[in-house]
C-alpha cells in the first residue's frame, strides 16, 4: 500500500462525509417548521433517521412522543420521547416490520390540529415497511431486485405497491393531520417519490410501469403480488409539506474542497453516475492511465450509485466492487482510486467501500487473489481485506449516496 495516497485519501472521505452530516441541514428545515397548535409527533426512518431525529428534537425543544426506525448500529443514545428502534436493510426483516406498526399506531387518531415531523432518509424502503402481502415473500421480492441489477427507481416502483406505507399510503394514514416532512436525499436527481419508496409523497410511477419492471427482471411472483402491482397508488396529498435537503452534489462537493486543500487539482466527472460498478471502477482507472506522465496532482471525482449485477456468492458492495475493479488498470502508477458509501455501510459488509493503489494487483496476486475472478464471485470484501483495502467508519448518521475518487500523484 502506497501509505501517502491512503492518508490523502482517509483525510478526503473524513472531510467529505462531515460536510454532510444532517444536522445543521434538518436544523435550517426547520425554520419553515410552524405546528398548528396541537401535538407534535416525529417519525423517522431510514439510515440517517437517529441523526436526522436527535437534531430535530434538539431543535424542538421536545416531541409529544415518537418511533424512530434505522439500520443496525445505527441508534446513538437516547432521544427524549422518542423510541428508537433498529431493524434490516437492504432486506426488511420482522423488525422492521415492528417498529413501522409502532409507527403507525402512533399516528393513528390524529386531529386537524395535530402535525407529524417526518424525518426521512435513504435505506427507508427496507426499514420502513408494512407489507401487503406475507413478511417472508416481500423477503423474497426484494432479493431478487437487489441481486438483478435492478436501480433503485426501478426497485422502489416495484415496493411502492406491496407495501402500507410507500407511495404516500403513510400521509394516507396521518391524515387529517399535517406531515411536515424533511428528506435526506439519495437518488440522483433527487425524485421526491423515489426516496425512501416516497411514504408521504404522491406517487408518479405507474402500474404499467410496475408491471413492466417485473416483467423485465423475470421477478418469480405469486398471484396476490401480480394482483398487487395492478392497484394504483396515491397520485394527490392535500396534507403534506415538504423540504428537501442534503445530496450527492453536497457531497462531491466537500470532496472537490478536501481534495484541494491536499493540493490536487479536482475535476468532478459526474455527480449521476449510475453504471455497474465494476464498469465505473474500470473507467476510472482508465482515466487515471491516460492523464499520468503530466507532472500533476489530479483527482478525479464521481458522486452517484452504482449497481452490482450478483453472478456469485462472495462477500462485498457496490463501492468495494468499484475500487477492486480499478485495480488493474492503475498497477504499478502513483495512483489510487476509492469508493465509499456516504452512510458508512457498503452492501450486507461492515465496510463502507473499499480503497486500492497502484502496489495493490501486486499485492493481491502475492496472497493468491486474481481481480478478475473475484469480481466474478462478488468477493470483493474478502479480497480487500487481504490487502488492507477496507474503508471502515461506521454508521456515519447521514446517507447521501456514495462519492468515488481517483487521485494521480505525478
Amino acid at each position: 500500500m502506497n501509505p501517502t495516497l491512503r492518508r490523502d485519501a482517509d483525510a478526503i472521505i473524513r472531510s467529505s462525509l462531515n460536510a454532510v452530516l444532517p444536522d445543521e441541514a434538518v436544523r435550517r428545515a426547520l425554520k419553515a417548521f410552524a405546528p398548528r397548535g396541537g401535538r407534535v409527533l416525529l417519525v423517522a426512518a431510514g439510515k440517517a433517521a437517529w441523526q436526522m431525529a436527535h437534531a430535530a428534537v434538539e431543535a424542538l425543544g421536545r416531541v409529544d412522543g415518537g418511533v424512530v426506525v434505522t439500520k443496525y448500529g445505527h441508534v446513538k443514545g437516547e432521544i427524549p420521547g422518542v423510541t428508537c428502534c433498529e431493524a434490516g436493510h437492504p432486506v426488511p426483516d420482522e423488525n422492521s416490520f415492528a417498529a413501522t406498526e409502532k409507527a403507525l399506531t402512533l399516528v393513528q387518531g390524529l386531529t386537524a390540529e395535530d402535525t407529524v415531523l417526518f424525518l426521512l432518509s435513504g435505506g427507508g424502503s427496507a426499514l420502513f415497511e408494512r407489507p401487503l402481502l406475507p413478511g417472508e415473500e416481500l423477503q423474497d421480492i426484494t432479493s431478487q431486485l437487489l441481486a438483478s441489477g435492478a436501480d433503485i427507481v426501478e426497485m422502489n416502483t416495484i415496493r411502492k405497491r406491496l407495501s402500507a406505507v410507500k407511495g404516500g399510503r403513510f400521509a394516507q394514514a396521518c391524515a387529517p393531520a399535517e406531515v411536515f416532512s424533511i428528506v435526506l436525499s439519495d437518488i440522483l436527481g433527487d425524485p421526491l417519490d423515489m426516496i425512501a419508496s416516497g411514504p408521504a409523497v404522491p406517487d408518479t410511477s405507474t402500474c404499467a410501469q410496475a408491471l413492466a419492471i417485473a416483467e423485465k427482471y423475470h421477478l418469480n411472483l405469486s398471484e396476490q403480488a401480480k394482483t398487487l402491482l395492478q392497484q394504483e397508488t396515491p397520485k394527490a396529498l392535500d396534507n403534506v409539506t415538504t423540504r428537501i435537503t442534503g445530496s450527492v452534489r453536497e457531497l462531491c462537493t466537500a470532496a472537490a474542497n478536501a481534495c484541494r486543500e491536499l493540493g490536487y487539482e479536482p475535476i468532478l466527472l459526474t455527480d449521476q453516475l449510475c453504471c455497474e460498478a465494476r464498469e465505473a471502477g474500470s473507467f476510472l482507472g482508465s482515466i487515471v492511465r491516460t492523464h499520468t506522465g503530466h507532472g500533476k496532482k489530479l483527482a478525479y471525482i464521481a458522486g452517484g450509485e452504482t449497481v452490482v449485477h450478483l453472478t456469485g456468492r462472495g462477500l462485498g458492495g457496490r463501492n468495494q466492487e468499484l475500487a477492486l475493479a480499478a485495480a488493474p488498470a492503475i498497477a504499478g502508477r502513483n495512483a489510487a482510486v476509492f469508493s465509499v458509501g456516504s452512510d458508512g455501510t457498503d452492501g450486507p459488509t461492515d465496510a463502507a467501500g473499499g480503497y486500492v493503489d497502484g502496489e495493490t494487483l501486486a499485492a493481491l496476486a502475492e496472497k493468491g487473489w486474481n481481480v478478475f475472478d473475484t469480481l466474478q464471485h462478488n468477493d470483493a470484501y474478502h479480497a480487500l481485506r487481504a490487502v488492507e483495502g477496507l474503508i471502515m467508519t461506521g454508521a456515519t448518521g447521514t446517507n447521501v449516496n456514495d462519492v468515488a475518487v481517483a487521485l494521480l500523484r505525478d
